[in-house]
Parts: C-alpha cells; structure tokens; sequence
C-alpha cells in the first residue's frame, strides 16, 4: 500500500542564495518530491550559512519553475512586517501559485523581528498578537475596505484588490502547549519540526481534527558519514541548542558564542549523516510514525545535487512503497 504521507523539500533560506534556492525546487520537482517548504528569515542564524534572501521574491520567481505547492515555513506576521502587508503577498502568492500557496506562520526569533528596534515580546504577548494579526490578514483576504483599531496593529481603510478565488490555508508552528492550541483553533494546519505524537494529538484536540500535519526534518547526505558530520557541526550546530536562546538572541554572532559549547555528536544526534539508507529512512519515518500529514526533508550543505540523486532512487521510491 502506497503512503498517505506527502513528502517535500525544504528549502534552506539561510544557506542558499536566491538563484540556488529556485535550482532546487526545479530539482527537488524532478527528483519526485511532491512540495516544498522555505524558511522566512532577514538574519541567517550563523555567518557561516550566509544567506537570508526576501521570501516573496524567491516564491514569485518559484511559482514559474516548478508546478509544486509551496509553504512559508514559517513566516511572522507580527514585527519586522505588518500583517496587511503579508495579506498582501500571501494573496499574490497564492494567485502565482494557481492556489497552491500555504501561508505558515509563527511567533518569530528575536533573531529576525528585532531589526527596526521594536521591543521583543514575551511569548504569550507574541501569541496574541499572532491571533490578532491572522484575524486582520483573513478580514483582507475578503477583499473589502477594511478598518481596524485592536490592541497592536491598526489598520486605515485598507482593501486588497489583487485577490486570489480562494485565499490560501493558514498553518501555524507550534512547539509549547499554548501555540499548539492557538494552531488547533485559529489554523487550517499544523507546523512542527519534532516527531512528537503527543503535539499532533494536543493539535487534534484543540480543534485540528482533519487539519493537515506538517513537519520538517533536516539531514546530511554525504558518500561518508564523517564529513557529513563536520558539515552538519559547521552550519546547523544552532540545532542542539536548547531552551528559549533561539527565540531570544538577537544576532548571528550570540548563536556562534553558544554553537561553541555544541560538540560534533550534539550537533548530528537527531541528524542522518552520510550514504546509509536505512538511517535516512528510519528518521523519516518517526515523523510518519508520529502522525504527520507532510514531512519536508532539507538537505544540509552544498551537495543539493548528491542529495537529490540519491532521495530519488533510493528513499523516496521506498518511503512510498
């Protein structure tokens, strides 16, 4: 019996500059993958990723090369740029996309929101304010004169006109009970990058019962495993930091100081690293064991093309089997 999961690419944004990030959804397209994800950040979180492309430019130039539905994972309607200005685009994503647009969102990183010298605010401040932002975009989405005075964001007689026949679902990223339950009642869909079954079933329960699932998962391709290793340690050692420091620290530099403290095996613990199968495969599945819908796959460091090659007769013909 073939899979009911889908599964996708995840396109690093913080690796990747813009041209190399459209190659690989042609790529990921051809290889067999079903649709994509792209992360939303102005910072990278380490120097040594080195990128931070516009969003909204990189879909609109996606939407003409592949025929793949695309996600924001995730994006923050909240700071760094208002919501009726990601109302905005969302909408003319969603039109680019021929409907094939997800609008993913979250609360954000200090990381990213802290650039136009806004205060950054406690998680449940945040999360309100989320609440308040998705009900403005889905008033705009309506397309009428929209007027709106609420406890953060005000908006004067505003109207989108370029609108979409259907505005695009909305997934939220939730990793603490209170963003799950916010996701479960506010959204179309979840987002996590956990294999945890118990936050799908708290999703379900808070109202996301026949909503999609979604979660991405990074790995390391590689002919060994060793410099697999190296390269996982080198760009994504951010990963094995723990607690609230990724949503608090304001620079690439404060995540370098930390990523100091991350060793090798830290940094690759929950990564498959290098040419085994079986190890890519059982990783994958613990997201498919735990209830996910959708399960997005990056590919960590610069042999996208090694990676592709390899996912396109060796896992991905599996994973479906």
């Amino acid at each position: 019996m073939a899979s009911m999961t889908t599964f996708g690419y995840f396109l690093s944004s913080e690796e990747h500059d813009p041209k190399a990030l459209v190659r690989q959804a042609k790529l990921a397209e051809q290889a067999g993958f079903e649709a994509l994800w792209i992360s939303d950040h102005f910072h990278p979180w380490l120097d040594e990723q080195g990128q931070s492309s516009f969003v909204w430019s990189v879909i609109g130039a996606i939407s003409e090369a592949t025929s793949l539905p695309v996600t924001t994972a995730v994006t923050c309607p909240i700071i760094r740029i208002h919501p009726a200005i990601i109302a905005q685009a969302a909408a003319t994503a969603q039109i680019l996309l021929d409907g094939r647009f997800r609008l993913g969102v979250g609360t954000g990183e200090a990381l990213n929101e802290h650039i136009l010298g806004d205060p950054w605010p406690p998680a449940e401040e945040r999360q309100r304010m989320l609440e308040e932002a998705l009900e403005l975009i889905r008033k705009l989405w309506s397309g009428e004169l929209v007027t709106h005075r609420g406890e953060f964001y005000d908006v004067d007689t505003a109207r989108i006109y370029s609108l979409p026949d259907t505005p695009p679902p909305v997934y939220i990223s939730g990793f603490g009970p209170k963003a799950v339950e916010l996701a479960g009642r506010a959204g179309d869909g979840y987002i996590s990058t956990s294999p945890d079954r118990d936050l799908v079933e708290q999703f379900h329960k808070a109202g996301g019962t026949g909503k999609p699932t979604a979660a991405g998962i990074k790995v390391c391709w590689a002919h060994d495993e060793g410099s697999a290793r190296e390269t996982v340690h080198r760009l994504w050692p951010t990963s094995a930091i723990p607690g609230e420091a990724n949503q608090l620290l304001p620079l690439p530099r404060h995540f370098e100081q930390l990523a100091q403290l991350v060793t090798v095996e830290e940094a690759t613990e929950n990564v498959p690293c290098g040419p085994s199968v079986d190890d890519h495969l059982r990783s994958i599945r613990q997201y498919v064991e735990a209830g996910f819908d959708e399960v997005y796959i990056s590919q960590i460091g610069p042999d996208q093309e090694g990676f592709f090659s390899f996912y396109s007769v060796e896992i991905l013909p599996r994973l479906n089997a």
